[in-house]
């Protein structure tokens, strides 16, 4: 069976990552004041920081246009797919998936296979990178349904950001009015319940009153959540305009965690709409590239 992935631009894969399994991206549109700019086409993530920081205007966020999604399954049906993996930005921060989710059962053309990946960034990218490694070496549908599933339960994340008020404003906190007093000069460590038993939601879990004590505490729970773990880990470091601290980051983990692969990636527009600029992340999980 010839199968398919389509994931969107949330996964922030690069263009060389997209183009060794023919992964498909639809981009996530940002709405701007009455501008609609669709993520990482329209305005790359240089271009947005600037912008958020000098507008007095915020923006807010839609989700992939279901109508984009058919015109691309018409596509694959020309080109001979008999069905499409769509690993997706997680339900907790988007109805993407749900609608998602109710277009795959109305398409007869193809079969349609959603996954949540209650994640996003380098989280939903690992889940597009296993689905299209697999599907290019022949495997079926349901094989790397189960793969997904399994690498969604090995796979977390840890953040920070700057300033919490762009996830109080646009909604994506889920225990903003029990964390949010008191805020003032206070760096908040948040997470993802990705696995099975949560729904991919953002908590508040932890704050520092220096950037420094923040990272501390995200590199000692990571160490913390892998020294059990006996399957190979990939790690990816991402940031929010913050180059400079991303390969700080990746150099001491680096150092710390020998036996981790440990690569970089961003937090681009779409993402960035709720996290600010300056936000750092870490997500892991078992090597997609090892499975």
């Amino acid at each position: 069976m010839k199968v398919a992935v389509v994931t969107d631009s949330a996964a922030y894969l690069t263009p060389e990552q997209a183009a060794q399994y023919k992964i498909q991206v639809l981009p996530i549109p940002i709405l701007w004041g009455n501008e609609t700019l669709r993520d990482m086409i329209d305005i790359n993530s240089q271009q947005f920081y600037e912008r958020l920081r000098t507008e007095k205007t915020l923006p807010t966020t839609s989700q992939p246009s279901i109508g984009e999604l058919e015109q691309k399954v018409t596509e694959l049906v020309a080109d001979g797919y008999e069905a499409v993996i769509v690993p997706s930005i997680s339900s907790g921060i988007s109805s993407y998936y749900d609608n998602l989710a109710a277009y795959a059962e109305r398409e007869k053309r193809i079969k349609v296979y959603p996954f949540d990946t209650h994640i996003t960034c380098a989280g939903t990218a690992y889940a597009a990178l296993l689905a299209g490694k697999m599907a290019f070496a022949g495997a079926q549908p349901n094989e790397i349904m189960q793969a997904l599933y399994d690498l969604r339960e090995t796979t977390h994340v840890l953040f920070m950001v700057d300033d919490i008020n762009h996830l109080k404003r646009t909604g994506r906190l889920n225990n903003a009015s029990s964390f949010v007093a008191g805020l003032l000069k206070i760096k908040p460590i948040l997470d993802m319940d990705v696995d099975h038993t949560g729904k991919g939601v953002i908590s508040a879990i932890a704050k520092e009153r220096q950037t420094k004590r923040a990272y501390e505490w995200i590199a000692t729970h990571f160490g913390d959540a892998i020294k059990d773990k006996t399957y190979p880990i990939r790690a990816t470091v991402f940031d929010a305009n913050a180059p400079e601290a991303k390969q700080e980051w990746i150099a001491d983990l680096s150092k710390r965690y020998p036996n981790v692969t440990f690569e970089g990636s961003i937090i681009g527009p779409v993402v960035g709409v709720h996290t600010g600029e300056g936000a750092m992340a870490l997500i892991w999980g078992k090597d997609w590239e090892k499975i």
